[in-house]
């Protein structure tokens, strides 16, 4: 039986900054630029404002790190810009990002930003060169222009993976696959012999225990062994094989560690810890994996299950996913923060569960590492944010509640329609 696999898909996001000319203008009227220095008549991008970039900027914004996705070791890097655009404006240095940057101005940290203020002398510089045309035809040499642009370093995990060659092997008739060249490959060069193969009892257990999270029965491992006499080994254990992942046991033992990345549980967590109704989730998870489900189903029916056109019960159950949140029903809470606690754990889980990363650091500062912005973080948020939720009055404040929806239990759903009532296993969603 085939199994399918897990992929996570990586997204990206943009920000933006707002000029603001008025305190342009204070600034030039305070600190005139065109006092501090008189720059050369034809400013040169390599002689004049590469050496000044290199030794402010390239810390921040080079091959090592690359903050805003902005690389400035280079003329390409310069003229190409970062994740808020274009930062040269030829001919004009006052709608110029870098320089409006350098200054401090838009509302933003002055840059460089961990660093001493760039001298009235280098800033004349800049805005001079700017306003001569910058990469104008004049203003620096067509080899530089025209330099290709680095890729910036990628972390690893975002690294297309690449399959290695197979090593070269000497006992060729001990590979069965090709993980087994590595091994051996790795042996040989220790100059070690591979472990003689486990008797078939030991593998039944293995996989037993793998497979169902159960040990075998006794008379579970004298019938592989017969079958094993009779049709010999191979053939026994894809049997054996078979019949575990068929097993109803498969769901339960793999749901454990999908149902602790989704933070599953009974009860509320924080103060009282009262009983939280999620079961029905539990064995929706169970299900789906026996069903042998499609992953990308399987993605879409827990993270939007109930905006499907016409979602039935069980997909309805499924997105209960994003209900897995601690819920703080303390009576001191404030709760719009406690709101706020909830959306950020399902902001922060799925990021995790589902893009495999680390978004969650998005939620202070840019991330270093992954491509993403503190921005990007809150439009996520705001998915979650926007979704129906009952506000009731209780004393002198309010609480949010979700939606909860009544399905039947299993014994119910056996029953004819006319004989059932309102159901215990009421789940939510």
């Amino acid at each position: 039986m085939q199994r399918h696999l897990l992929r996570y898909p990586a997204v990206l996001g943009m920000t933006a900054l707002v000029a603001v000319p008025a305190a342009w203008a204070a600034l030039q009227a305070q600190n005139p630029p065109a006092a501090a220095a008189t720059p050369a008549a034809n400013v040169d991008f390599a002689r004049d404002i590469q050496p000044i970039l290199q030794s402010t900027c390239v810390e921040c914004h080079g091959p090592k790190k690359t903050k805003a996705q902005l690389r400035l070791d280079s003329a390409a890097g310069v003229m190409k810009g970062g994740e808020n655009g274009p930062i040269v404006t030829a001919g004009s240095s006052d709608k110029s990002l870098i320089v409006r940057r350098v200054l401090g101005l838009d509302g933003d940290d002055r840059m460089p930003k961990d660093g001493d203020p760039l001298p009235p002398a280098q800033i004349a510089l800049l805005r001079a060169w700017i306003d001569q045309g910058a990469f104008g035809a004049h203003a620096v040499a067509p080899a530089a222009a025209s330099e290709p642009d680095r890729p910036a370093p990628q972390h690893w995990a975002y690294r297309h993976p690449v399959r290695p060659a197979l090593p070269d092997v000497h006992k060729t008739d001990w590979v069965r696959t090709p993980i087994d060249r590595f091994v051996l490959a790795r042996l040989e060069k220790e100059g070690l012999r591979p472990s003689p193969p486990a008797p078939l009892e030991t593998l039944v257990r293995r996989v037993s225990l793998d497979l169902v999270g159960l040990p075998p029965s006794p008379a579970e491992v004298d019938a592989v062994l017969a079958d094993a006499a009779r049709d010999g080994v191979e053939a026994a254990y894809e049997r054996l094989v078979d019949r575990l992942l068929a097993s109803p046991h498969y769901g339960e033992r793999w749901a454990r560690p999908w149902l602790d990345l989704a933070r599953y549980a009974d009860s509320h967590g924080f103060e009282k810890d009262l009983p939280r109704v999620m079961w029905k989730y539990r064995d929706w998870v169970i299900d789906a994996l026996n069903r042998d489900m499609p992953f990308d189903q399987f993605t879409i029916e827990q993270v939007a299950g109930d905006m499907l056109p016409t979602p039935t019960p069980e997909q309805l159950v499924a997105s209960g996913f994003h209900r897995n949140a601690m819920t703080n029903e303390e009576g001191g809470i404030d709760p719009e923060e406690a709101h706020y606690e909830v959306l950020v754990d399902r902001v922060n889980t799925t990021a995790t569960v589902w893009l495999g990363t680390t978004l969650g650091c998005a939620q202070c500062h840019n991330h270093k590492y992954d491509p993403f912005t503190q921005k990007d973080y809150y439009r996520m948020m705001a998915f979650f944010s926007n979704s129906a939720y009952e506000v009731r009055a209780l004393g002198d404040g309010t609480k949010f509640f979700e939606t909860i929806v009544d399905v039947p239990t299993p014994e119910k759903e056996a029953k004819p329609k006319t004989s059932r009532g309102r159901s215990i296993g009421s789940t939510s969603s």
